[in-house]
């Protein structure tokens, strides 16, 4: 990956070291406000490289393609709750672990991923070592949420997608279809332009 390129695409001192001044400036040019994307800078300092998100262009491209759609650009880290007739069927479902009334709505999409359901907040709390089960709003905060966003990835295989260079198929998995593809595309074609 040419570090000073994408840090000159971003904004940032080309200076070759990718650390946390370097992904807040990548955050801030992704949608997020500086407070967010410092937050969210700290995380991905610490964690990107562990789980091979910075092995490549091509990874590090649809990881953020895929997490800016979700987030609106990161500017949500919570479902905004109407509720919808789609939200409404959260509400009951064995498939989601949403087994107690209002379950629909406590475990709705929070983080960069917006993981939904009681028992994937269960799953990645445990994997994480945070309580999210119990305390689902921390999974909206910027850090907790990116670090369950990464746990997401690994755990779907979205690596090895990523180096195919294969939309779809991480859109399939994070989405269960390909929902707003459009913009997944617009959004990874736009950093992959950054990044060469």
């Amino acid at each position: 990956m040419d570090v000073r390129a994408l840090q000159t695409a971003v904004g940032a001192k080309p200076d070759g070291v990718f650390g946390p001044v370097s992904f807040a400036a990548l955050f801030q040019r992704c949608g997020a406000s500086a407070d967010r994307a410092a937050a969210l800078a700290a995380t991905a300092a610490r964690y990107f490289a562990p789980y091979g998100i910075m092995d490549s262009p091509l990874r590090l491209a649809h990881f953020l393609g895929q997490v800016i759609h979700e987030s609106g650009g990161f500017h949500y880290m919570e479902e905004i709750w109407g509720p919808t007739p789609a939200q409404q069927r959260y509400e009951g479902r064995a498939d989601l672990g949403n087994s107690q009334p209002g379950d629909g709505k406590r475990y709705k999409g929070r983080g960069p991923i917006q993981i939904t359901g009681r028992s994937n907040y269960r799953a990645y709390g445990q994997r994480l070592g945070i309580d999210l089960e119990g305390n689902p709003a921390l999974a909206a905060d910027p850090a907790i949420g990116l670090r369950i966003a990464l746990e997401f990835w690994k755990m779907n295989g979205l690596n090895a997608l990523a180096d195919k260079d294969d939309v779809e198929g991480i859109t399939h998995r994070i989405n269960g279809g390909v929902n707003g593809l459009a913009d997944r595309k617009a959004q990874l074609a736009k950093l992959k332009g950054w990044m060469r």
